[in-house]
């Protein structure tokens, strides 16, 4: 038998980095373990360039422009060689972090001008300086988490929400029975009943777009012990602030070795919200498509069943539900695991934020899945409309309500409404002809009597239309 395993190049272990890399694709810039060494060398690179223009350390002279835009463009162009360079320095170094500032240090004499060997050694003592391993990670990860939410989630999940939007625009006038308890419930619109959902989802985007990002950068055990000692004059808290935000992070002033990482697990528990409304949606629409409201047309070039050729089924949907379980679960052991440290620190953070790419990636495969499944629906009103018209007993509230308005302004006959429209409605069909003949034996005023005698189970849908445009914007 053919080991896969040692066949190149390498077959991928997981569904993201094979069936579904198309989609998950975008993450690999930000969330990937090549990724992580980009932002570890752009964190050592600024910290390197933010102590020589401030000058903290005594005698050590500013990078000129033409310095700094060297050094910055060792993150700018860092590729596939860098990458094998960076892993052949940690099998030596058995230490990520520590073969970084190696990397760098190589690379510092030729950022420097002229071909002052020693100065590029004394500069070299600033790489790194001061630092404990997590003053990078925590700063590379915030970046990272960063740019993969604002750049890659948060465009896609917004695209979603937009494209749901619309379509609950395009249906606000649309008449649906509605189901409670999966029964025949007062109508609503189509419409209405997606703008629900989008509503809900646009809520969860605004607090994601709030999110904080936070760092820190204070040595071993947070207490800039380290600093003081080597520069005592200095300012550290400032120095270590003006870094922080100058990365566009928020600064943590109080951590132990590790920066708390609170701030994941509230961005995370948001995400994985947006998660589960979304979930809602897929089992929502999925129904809706069960019970004929719409047809799968567009772009379903395919086959829906290896057995049944008329079978065209909702598979879009339930890929989405998968991948939002696998990311909520990922998520949730995220945000619950990342708030504890035993005492001053230890590694469980260190191998769980390896996950974060492989949960924002299902959540992703499960946002183009659901994408690509709004775009080929088509709603089918008649089948709406035969399930409105064949459930008249929906039309025993609005009665009992007209009659109980009525009773409270003492017009008579209007005893017991709900009692008596349950002994009509209760239990059995009832048509059009059966209840407009039940509304003109209650002697009502003839306005009221007019208006109940025209309601129909399509035109009772209240304010529904109103409500999507005026509140899903």
């Amino acid at each position: 038998m053919v080991a896969l395993s040692q066949i190149t190049p390498p077959i991928p272990l997981g569904a993201l980095d094979g069936r579904y890399r198309g989609a998950v694709a975008p993450l690999v810039d930000h969330l990937s373990e090549a990724a992580l060494n980009r932002e570890r060398v752009r964190v050592e690179v600024e910290w390197l360039a933010h102590l020589t223009s401030t000058q903290v350390v005594p005698g050590v002279r500013a990078l000129t422009d033409a310095e700094l835009a060297r050094l910055r463009a060792i993150v700018d162009d860092f590729g596939a060689d860098d990458i094998a360079e960076l892993a052949a320095i940690e099998k030596e170094t058995v230490h990520d972090v520590k073969a970084v500032e190696y990397y760098l240090k190589r690379r510092l004499p030729s950022v420097l001008e002229g071909d002052d060997a020693q100065e590029a050694a004394q500069l070299a003592e600033l790489i790194h300086f001061c630092c404990t391993s997590e003053d990078v990670n925590n700063l590379s990860y915030a970046l990272m988490v960063r740019d993969a939410v604002t750049r890659v989630w948060l465009p896609a999940a917004t695209g979603l929400v937009d494209q749901l939007a619309d379509l609950a625009h395009q249906l606000a006038d649309t008449p649906l029975l509605a189901h409670t308890h999966g029964q025949p419930a007062t109508p609503t619109t189509m419409g209405k009943e997606l703008a629900v959902l989008a509503y809900r989802l646009r809520r969860q985007l605004r607090r994601v777009e709030s999110a904080h990002y936070l760092g820190k950068l204070n040595g071993a055990t947070g207490t800039f012990g380290a600093h003081v000692v080597a520069v005592p004059q200095a300012d550290w808290p400032q120095v270590s602030r003006t870094f922080v935000e100058g990365l566009g992070l928020t600064w943590n002033p109080l951590t132990t070795q590790i920066e708390s990482h609170d701030w994941q697990a509230e961005l995370y528990a948001d995400i994985a919200r947006f998660n589960r409304v979304l979930h809602n949606l897929c089992t929502d629409v999925w129904t809706y498509i069960s019970m004929g409201y719409f047809a799968q047309v567009r772009g379903q070039g395919t086959v829906g069943s290896s057995t049944m050729p008329h079978k065209v089924n909702p598979i879009r949907f339930e890929n989405a539900e998968a991948n939002l379980e696998v990311s909520n679960a990922l998520l949730d052991v995220l945000a619950t695991t990342l708030v504890n440290s035993r005492l001053q620190r230890d590694l469980t953070d260190s191998s769980m934020q390896r996950n974060i790419g492989t949960a924002l990636g299902h959540g992703m495969l499960a946002i183009d899945n659901v994408r690509r499944g709004l775009a080929g629906l088509d709603a089918v009103p008649e089948a709406m409309a035969a399930d409105l018209d064949a459930n008249w007993e929906v039309l025993g509230e609005p009665v009992q309500s007209a009659m109980r308005a009525l009773g409270a302004q003492g017009v008579p006959g209007m005893e017991n409404p709900y009692e008596r429209l349950k002994e009509l409605t209760r239990g059995r069909r009832i048509t059009g002809d059966d209840l407009r003949e039940f509304v003109r034996s209650l002697g009502l005023p003839a306005d009221v009597e007019a208006r109940l005698v025209e309601l129909t189970p399509a035109g009772y849908v209240g304010l529904a239309p109103r409500l999507v445009r005026d509140y899903l914007a």
